[in-house]
């Protein structure tokens, strides 16, 4: 439980950057196109979270496993989404002040979802005695950043 609130506590430091360059974001032109791509990777990352504590509570340890398993969707969108920014700001200048805060806010969203995944490697191995090693979990290497 203490490593769970550990790394439920650092989610929650990662979604007080997020707030924080929100209220900046805030302040800029919008960019709808772009918003719509870190909602949908918010969203994405709330329901690992909310999916493994689910599992922690029911003690399953499968679906804490397939929240483990699914940790390179994750890290897909927000390869996908870093490319996009890039593409944005080498086309207009004027977007990079936007575009970096929203990928230290993709980036924030992709640790948060790196802690689900951590999560559910502890429920695992709460449940089951069995380690689950880092090494062997999914992810999309093409980007790490």
């Amino acid at each position: 439980a203490m490593k769970i609130a550990s790394n439920l506590e650092r989610c929650g430091d990662l979604a007080k950057n997020i707030a924080k360059r929100t209220l900046v974001l805030s302040e800029i032109e919008p960019m709808p196109t772009l918003n719509r791509s870190i909602e949908r990777m918010g969203r994405l990352v709330e329901t690992r979270l909310k999916e493994v504590l689910d599992a922690y509570i029911s003690n399953d340890p499968d679906r804490a496993m397939e929240v483990w398993r699914r940790d390179e969707e994750v890290d897909a969108h927000y390869n996908s989404l870093f490319r996009e920014l890039l593409t944005y700001m080498m086309g207009d200048p004027r977007t990079i002040t936007a575009c970096a805060h929203l990928l230290f806010v993709a980036k924030n969203l992709e640790r948060i979802g790196d802690h689900a995944t951590n999560i559910a490697e502890i429920v695992h191995y709460e449940i089951t005695g069995e380690q689950v090693s880092p090494a062997d979990r999914p992810r999309a290497d093409d980007l790490r950043v």
